[in-house]
């Protein structure tokens, strides 16, 4: 009704609480748990700190400047004091502009969250929302109480964002890696979606095994993690021993904690590698992280062992993908490949795993792995995964016998060559993502006649006896650092014709599968120069003290 209407108009409407305070700030702040030098916003400075300062580095703090008026952090330091103190003031700024912005009152506007992909289920209700000419973006919490006040410290949530230190109850999550030297530096924080792996040495001894607390499972997991409103614990996933020889074995129960210990002039149940996991929400929440160790022994020889360390992120309700390169192909690494689900493009989603040894059961491109009987029918299953780069052929020998039937044989050869589920796209990035359809080569099937080979068959059979397949790929981008991008796949069969011989004669065909790479990429434009390279070596402390 109208009059509903114009009391609507004639109340004030506000967005939510500022979510940026300015007195939290702080841009100069590289430093984890370590006081920068000169920056006076660094909350991990002391008063001792700030007494040897010199300037402020970062003398204002303010948050979007394109708002009318905010709040502004004012750092300066009073020389004339003794010690000299470092003076904080938060003041209102106004923005003489004209055109400035009153209330960032879309909350969702301020962080940057994953869009809700159509798919058969959720389709009709994407389409009632965003199907018309316009539709509104108001959020469902704007509030109507121009009184709201800011949220208090009690509610401060943790949504990580990438790279940022992962955050535990006493400090930051330690993945140890080697600094200036091979040894262990306990100081590198874990960053939020940066998978690492390090190796480093550790002093050790037998005498003091049980008082070194970096060989301790203890110590990587006694420490929460600071995540949205509750803490989670680091569970521990599984734990293998390892002896003194290097045999391997995985304990029944990883929910026993085991410390070091001496035994018969040994120390056993030292840490030799940790593996974190860490599950994640798309808003950055981390909701579950397990550990997996290995654990070992040492003897009174021992002075120092090797450590390794490994930290991957999975979201939640989704399958961890390794990639192939970020975004080009990374020579060496296995060709992303995938299929198209029934139903396209609901959803819209292709399924590609990443390829690894073993017998194609999910889509993935592989080539024939050659055994060293060469025995066709019993190399059935055998897959090996195709890396970018490589060029590679393989090939078993078949044995034509008069039981053998067309069809069936047919069928066999077809599923020898092009492994049980041949994928129907490849990825043209190493990080091509699933829902990128565009991101995604078909595959483009040719076949060849050849020669006919006499054999026992009533009438002529024609038979598949090669897959070859060629990858086209070009250089992407900058020639200061190109990226590898394919552009076309082709896999070709080869059939060959098999006619009647006389009976009691057998033949023995090749049967052979290759893959080539060919780099189709266009030579510079006349005029253009390739970047002069520099044969030099850096002094070993170049980057001290940064990794």
């Amino acid at each position: 009704p109208p009059e509903t209407r114009a009391a609507a108009r004639a109340r004030p409407r506000s967005g939510p609480a500022p979510v940026t305070d300015v007195a939290k700030l702080c841009v100069c702040d590289l430093l984890v748990a370590q006081c920068d030098v000169n920056c006076c916003c660094d909350p991990d400075c002391s008063a001792a700190d700030f007494s040897l300062f010199t300037t402020c580095s970062v003398p204002i703090v303010t948050g979007d400047s394109h708002l009318c008026s905010q709040k502004a952090a004012i750092y300066s330091l009073d020389v004339e004091a003794n010690p000299p103190e470092r003076i904080f003031k938060l003041i209102d700024q106004v923005n003489p502009s004209v055109f400035c912005i009153h209330t960032t009152n879309y909350k969702q506007a301020l962080s940057l969250s994953s869009p809700e992909m159509p798919t058969s289920e959720n389709f009709d209700q994407l389409l009632k929302q965003f199907g018309s000419a316009s539709f509104s973006a108001e959020p469902d919490s704007w509030s109507m109480n121009t009184d709201a006040q800011n949220p208090s410290d009690e509610n401060e949530t943790y949504r990580y964002e990438y790279g940022v230190p992962i955050q535990t109850a006493d400090a930051f999550l330690r993945l140890p890696s080697p600094v200036v030297s091979s040894w262990c530096s306990d100081a590198n924080p874990a960053g939020f979606l940066v998978n690492q792996a390090t190796k480093c040495i550790r002093s050790v001894s037998v005498e003091k095994c049980g008082n070194i607390q970096a060989v301790s499972m203890l110590f990587y997991i006694n420490s929460s993690i600071l995540a949205f409103v509750l803490q989670v614990n680091i569970t521990v996933q599984s734990i293998v021993v390892q002896s003194l020889n290097g045999m391997r074995t995985l304990l029944n129960g990883s929910d026993v904690l085991r410390l070091p210990m001496i035994l018969d002039e040994l120390c056993i149940n030292i840490v030799l590698g940790v593996t974190y996991h860490i599950t994640y929400t798309d808003a950055g929440e981390i909701i579950e992280a397990a550990a997996s160790f290995v654990l070992g022994a040492i003897n009174k020889e021992a002075l120092s062992i090797q450590q390794s360390f490994e930290i991957s992120f999975t979201q939640v309700n989704t399958k961890p993908v390794p990639l192939s390169g970020n975004p080009g192909y990374v020579v060496g690494l296995p060709v992303r490949a995938g299929f198209r689900p029934q139903g396209y493009p609901f959803p819209i989603e292709i399924l590609f795993a990443a390829l690894v040894l073993n017998t194609n059961k999910y889509s993935q491109l592989t080539i024939l792995q050659s055994t060293s009987n060469q025995d066709c029918l019993a190399a059935q299953g055998a897959r090996t995964p195709i890396l970018f780069g490589y060029n590679m052929i393989s090939g078993c020998k078949l044995r034509i016998t008069a039981a053998m039937k067309c069809q069936p044989l047919t069928q066999t050869l077809l599923d020898l060559l092009k492994g049980q589920s041949f994928p129907e796209y490849v990825a043209s990035f190493g990080n091509s993502q699933a829902q990128d359809v565009l991101d995604w080569v078909p595959i483009t099937h040719l076949h060849i006649s050849e020669q006919r080979i006499h054999n026992t068959f009533q009438s002529s059979c024609q038979i598949p006896v090669s897959l070859e397949m060629e990858v086209k790929w070009t250089k992407y981008g900058s020639l200061v650092n190109p990226q590898a991008r394919i552009v076309n796949v082709t896999a070709t069969i080869t059939t060959t014709t098999l006619k009647q011989l006389p009976s009691g004669r057998e033949r023995t065909i090749p049967i052979t599968s290759s893959v080539v790479f060919t780099d189709i990429s266009s030579p510079a434009e006349p005029g253009y120069k390739a970047w002069p390279t520099i044969n030099a070596k850096l002094p070993f402390d170049f980057f001290f003290p940064f990794v």
